[in-house]
């Protein structure tokens, strides 16, 4: 592998007598590739004092984009290059794997179902501290019941019949978790419920818990789910070892381009 200092100085001017030895270069590069996967040279570059990396186009199917390097070195008043280090590296636009995601980091809005639970997190982005309700709003709660700039507001008939609505979807989508039981915490503890105006703030809410089932929906003060913003579950680690980055060259998925 080229080290991150052999490739550090690369505007410096390559060394001559190594900046000619091109065949020496392909042929350094056959214990690592086939004659006929090594294409043109492309470029030499500096690498050091009496150090430089020739790149040649890599031809192997499946790595368009690659090239093959090989690092030469001489010692003072050699005329023939050491080689160095031989390696096959991507250029800008060749096809890489994705960048590795932790695990933390893999859920998404919509994986977790309704016998799941999220592990508590303490910094989470979307959540500032809480405050005990002062009743200083009071006046302008009842201002906005009563509707102003609207012809006609829902009754106390209407309301109940939404309610019992509400209620009963609820009861439906109520789940056990993995273990049997219904999750601990409810609604009206949680960071994610936003209250709806008016009387029925008292009972229902909405989650806006990209990571809940009942993202969007109406819940009541006392429905659970696994994705409580003070959820009791700890967070561990993967037991999958993670290991360094493999390369299958026999299996190769082949696109029309």
């Amino acid at each position: 592998m080229v080290s991150k200092k052999v490739l550090e100085n690369t505007t410096a001017q390559p060394d001559s007598v190594l900046a000619k030895q091109v065949d020496f270069a392909r042929e350094a590069l056959s214990d690592i590739a086939k004659a006929e996967e090594i294409g043109e040279h492309l470029r030499v570059e500096s690498a050091g004092e009496r150090v430089v990396t020739h790149f040649f186009q890599c031809l192997k199917f499946g790595y368009r984009g690659w090239t093959w390097a090989a690092t030469l070195a001489r010692v003072p008043h050699a005329r023939l290059g050491t080689v160095c280090e031989t390696d096959l590296l991507p250029g800008e636009d060749a096809l890489l794997a994705p960048a590795w995601t932790p695990w933390a980091q893999r859920l998404q809005p919509g994986d977790l179902g309704r016998k799941d639970a999220t592990p508590y997190n303490p910094d989470d982005p979307f959540l500032d501290q809480g405050y005990e309700a002062s009743g200083e709003d009071a006046d302008e709660l009842a201002l906005w019941e009563l509707g102003l700039g609207r012809k006609r507001v829902i009754n106390r008939a209407g309301r109940d019949a939404a309610a019992k609505r509400w209620l009963h979807d609820l009861h439906s989508r109520t789940e056990l978790d993995r273990n049997g039981n219904l999750p601990e915490n409810p609604c009206s503890t949680c960071g994610y419920l936003w209250k709806v105006d008016g009387s029925l703030r008292l009972v229902f809410g909405l989650c806006a818990n990209a990571w809940s089932p009942d993202d969007g929906r109406v819940v009541a003060m006392n429905h659970t789910c696994g994705a409580h913003s003070e959820t009791d579950t700890d967070m561990t680690p993967s037991s999958l070892p993670v290991g360094g980055i493999f390369l299958d060259d026999k299996s190769l998925l082949i696109e029309d381009l």
